[in-house]
């Protein structure tokens, strides 16, 4: 099989990557990426010993496919991924990146009659929808019930038939219209499709900022003993989320490619669940045992644009259409992550501290 990854140098292609040439390695692989996240760098040297072909280009530009070589799949992981991309005014990086470069990816992967696997999100579903949802406030986090005013959502998490109306962020938006896009693709061209709706993914290699991988923030902040923030909902710190680690998504991503019949034309939600979730404060806690380390968490009270209180992934779906669900838990991944800041220290200091 001959597969391209775009996004293939950013903490998700990569992995996935990685993953597929060790499992498989007669398979060619191909990443693409234009290295503007910083710290992607550092994985090209990786692919390149793993054995899978490094190129450099930018998926808005439909030249960049032309050097490219004919293939089996497409897995579609490149995305300006911040939730607060645009916001500040300019969305043009985020829409010619999420948007128009999805539709080159498209093009491309037709003309090769390759199949199309797309890392979507969990943010194409509306905040405010998110933000009224019954909860019930627990001793460390906040937690869904199972009386619910929308369909879609219960104490297991949210569900793909959940409501779409509404305002999601332009960076979910830019998402979901690609979704879009893919579902013609599939209807009108034959094109065999899977559109993945991530939660937060997480795990070693993630170069986490403020604004996207909060796992990797929060580890990497109590490593440096560096000053957090509970910001929002009262600064409490009990806003939820579930955690899925990279390798669990790659065991799906490795399904999906190999069966791809079985699931051509769906949308399915992908997350940790409610299993592997975690708030603020639970996080704090388990860092603080693992890492041995204790570090001042400010409290903010005021909630920030495009945040959200709580968002858990319900798998019903994939679970019952694929047999796939999470293995990895979060004190997992805690573990893991700091074992990878210990092991790659110099390099990661000036990028993570």
């Amino acid at each position: 099989m001959k597969i391209l990854i775009t996004g293939g140098a950013g903490f998700v292609g990569s992995s996935l990557a990685i993953a597929l040439k060790t499992n498989y390695p007669s398979y060619e692989i191909f990443c693409l990426d234009n290295l503007k996240r910083k710290g992607s760098e550092l994985n090209v040297s990786r692919l390149t010993q793993a054995g899978i072909t490094y190129v450099h280009g930018d998926i808005r530009s439909k030249e960049d496919f032309d050097s490219l070589p004919a293939v089996d799949a497409v897995i579609e992981a490149s995305a300006e991924p911040s939730v607060l991309a645009g916001l500040d005014g300019t969305p043009d990086y985020l829409i010619n990146t999420n948007l128009f470069g999805t539709v080159n990816c498209l093009n491309y992967a037709l003309k090769h009659k390759a199949d199309f696997i797309f890392l979507s999100t969990s943010r194409v579903y509306p905040i405010k929808t998110i933000e009224t949802l019954n909860f019930v406030e627990e001793e460390t986090r906040f937690s869904l019930t199972d009386d619910q005013p929308v369909k879609g959502v219960s104490s297991k998490g949210i569900a793909e038939d959940f409501p779409l109306d509404g305002a999601r962020s332009l960076y979910g938006t830019t998402k979901l219209a690609s979704e879009l896009l893919i579902q013609e693709y599939n209807e009108f061209y034959g094109l065999r499709t899977i559109i993945n709706r991530c939660g937060v993914i997480t795990g070693p290699w993630q170069m986490g900022k403020v604004d996207q991988g909060v796992m990797v923030l929060w580890i990497a902040k109590h490593y440096w003993e560096q000053q957090l923030g509970y910001f929002g909902y009262g600064g409490t710190g009990k806003q939820t989320r579930d955690m899925l680690h990279v390798a669990d998504l790659y065991r799906l991503i490795d399904w999906q490619l190999h069966n791809i019949d079985q699931v051509n034309g769906e949308i399915l939600n992908a997350g940790g669940g409610v299993e592997s979730s975690t708030s603020l404060q639970e996080l704090t806690k388990i860092c603080q045992e693992v890492t041995g380390k204790t570090i001042p968490i400010k409290q903010v009270p005021e909630t920030r644009t495009a945040d959200i209180r709580m968002y858990i992934t319900d798998n019903s779906k994939v679970t019952r259409l694929t047999g796939w669900k999470p293995e990895i838990g979060v004190r997992q991944i805690v573990e893991e992550i700091t074992e990878w800041l210990d092991q790659n220290n110099k390099a990661l200091e000036p990028i993570l501290k």
